[in-house]
């Protein structure tokens, strides 16, 4: 027997007990999700609202170069974890989610969707799922409401979804928007989380994050997730602009930078940290009106400065550090 046969077995062996012994829950936790394969890149992603509290804590799971999991309605969490542990092994996000549901006493109240590494999609909507309930697979994508105000619900999002440019994280927002368009959920709204991981199956299972947002509890869910995403792009091209000094490649860390800043008006770590590593490559003549900039919207940045030296950040040089602190 293969090492990916016996590994296989063992997870089986362990979702039968899990699933067969979970106390159904009362109340569905969720209402609408997708879930997606980028095919340029590999990432997989997966994205959830709600009219629920924090209800990206149990329906959305992802690994990077595994798999993506959104499962909700009567919600079992152990979908997300036995599901990656499934496709991991060698198993299709089809022969997972059979799987799992094979082993699920309560199977008739919940809501799936997979997606795999080679973009192979499955979805389940439990036959007791509350209407309006949809779900609709597209090519490398899947997409599941229950609970829904309308019944287009689906349709909305697998348009929105196809039709719209950007990355994967850009393109799960669009079809959340396009779910709400539609009404949504018709108790209202609430909550809602977005999960981007690479392609790369060689990061660590809790590694490889790009994008990992929640909005636990917003009267406006879904445009605080997106003030956030663009933060989050924002802080990823600060990281960009990192690798790209320590790569010595200096003018594309000043590119990475002020495309944070345009992303991030107004902050001034952004524009501090920035400054720092200007000065500390020698470009000290463009870094002191970012200094000052940074002083005049937190002027507890001039604290830190002398600090910096012993860290490495900055170079041990009383005259540098006086020039930048004038």
């Amino acid at each position: 027997m293969t090492r990916q046969s016996l590994l296989v077995l063992a997870t089986l062996a362990i979702a039968s007990p899990v699933l067969a012994d979970y106390e159904r829950p009362g109340r569905p936790v969720n209402t609408y999700s997708i879930v997606a394969r980028d095919a340029e890149t590999g990432q997989l992603g997966v994205a959830v609202q709600s009219h629920w509290f924090s209800v990206g804590s149990m329906v959305l799971w992802a690994e990077p170069g595994i798999g993506a999991v959104a499962t909700q309605s009567f919600v079992d969490p152990a979908y997300g974890p036995l599901g990656l542990g499934l496709m991991r092994a060698g198993k299709s996000a089809d022969e997972a989610l059979t799987a799992l549901l094979a082993a699920d006493e309560y199977e008739n109240v919940r809501q799936v969707g997979m997606v795999d590494a080679n973009g192979v999609v499955a979805n389940h909507t439990g036959s007791n799922a509350i209407v309006e309930h949809c779900d609709k697979a597209g090519a490398e994508f899947t997409v599941q409401a229950n609970l829904m105000w309308k019944s287009t619900v689906c349709d909305a999002m697998t348009r929105a979804y196809e039709a719209s440019d950007g990355d994967l994280a850009e393109r799960l927002m669009r079809a959340l928007e396009a779910a709400e368009g539609e009404g949504g959920d018709i108790r209202g709204k609430q909550s809602a989380a977005i999960l981007v991981v690479s392609g790369d199956r060689t990061q660590a299972p809790w590694g490889g994050r790009i994008i990992d947002l929640r909005v636990e509890d917003h009267k406006d869910p879904l445009g605080e997730l997106q003030r956030l995403l663009t933060l989050a792009r924002g802080y990823n091209l600060m990281t960009e602009g990192d690798d790209f000094v320590t790569e010595g490649d200096i003018e594309s860390a000043k590119q990475a930078y002020a495309d944070a800043e345009v992303l991030m008006p107004g902050n001034h770590e952004a524009i501090f940290w920035h400054a720092v590593t200007l000065a500390g490559v020698g470009e000290i003549d463009e870094s002191l009106p970012m200094f000052r900039q940074a002083f005049e919207m937190w002027p507890l940045w001039k604290e830190l400065v002398p600090r910096l030296p012993a860290s490495g950040l900055l170079p041990d040089d009383p005259e540098l550090l006086e020039k930048i602190l004038d």
